[in-house]
């Protein structure tokens, strides 16, 4: 009798152990999941703003700033990557845009041909539109507001997100910093100035 107990004991010792490990496995495994999971690794937040207006389907929309802990100063100049896709069946065209803060958006080829179901990807690493001459420093992590004017679809505001040139976009270009302005050269020996003016001819030798 003491040993069937012991062996009843026995057994039902190891079914509770069992048990309990059954349940502490998907428990371990579910904390596995949730220090691994992707929440908690950077993602790009699908790369921006993002918008359908008139056809023209806007997505990824963000601001290029500078790498994490820094600001882009006031003067420089600011990547602008986006993706267009229009709906409609015929074409339109993004003939520019303005950005606050900004002195001016400038476009590669001026303006952008947005051909009727046809995708058109401004997405880099090299900009194809750029935020000039910026009033004031541009931090990450801030929104700059953006206006697009399309041909057919008119304006479309949208508040940008800036997003520094770390992680995902490490690899992306920054804007060009405006080039420096040098002075005319003078051809040898061409007077200049007030003395250009008010020079007269010599007195001839008598």
């Amino acid at each position: 009798m003491i040993r069937a107990r012991f062996g009843k004991t026995a057994a039902g010792r190891l079914l509770l152990g069992a048990g309990a490990l059954a349940l502490l496995v998907p428990a371990i495994a579910g904390c596995e999941a949730g220090n691994g999971a992707p929440t908690l690794e950077f993602h790009a937040a699908s790369a921006g703003n993002q918008t359908v207006v008139n056809g023209i389907r806007i997505t990824n929309v963000f601001v290029l700033g500078a790498p994490s802990g820094s600001t882009l100063p006031a003067g420089s100049s600011a990547s602008l990557f986006m993706s267009l896709f229009n709906d409609g069946t015929t074409p339109d065209t993004l003939e520019g845009a303005t950005a606050a803060g900004a002195a001016s958006v400038t476009f590669d080829g001026g303006t952008v041909a947005l051909p009727s179901e046809t995708p058109v990807n401004l997405t880099g690493p090299q900009p194809s539109a750029v935020l000039t001459n910026l009033s004031a420093p541009l931090s990450s992590g801030g929104y700059v507001k953006v206006v697009l004017q399309f041909k057919n679809a008119g304006p479309v505001t949208l508040q940008v997100p800036v997003e520094p040139q770390s992680y995902y976009w490490s690899t992306y270009s920054p804007a060009p910093s405006a080039p420096a302005t040098t002075p005319a050269a003078t051809p040898t020996g061409a007077a200049t100035g007030a003395a250009a003016s008010t020079a007269s001819p010599s007195p001839s030798a008598s």
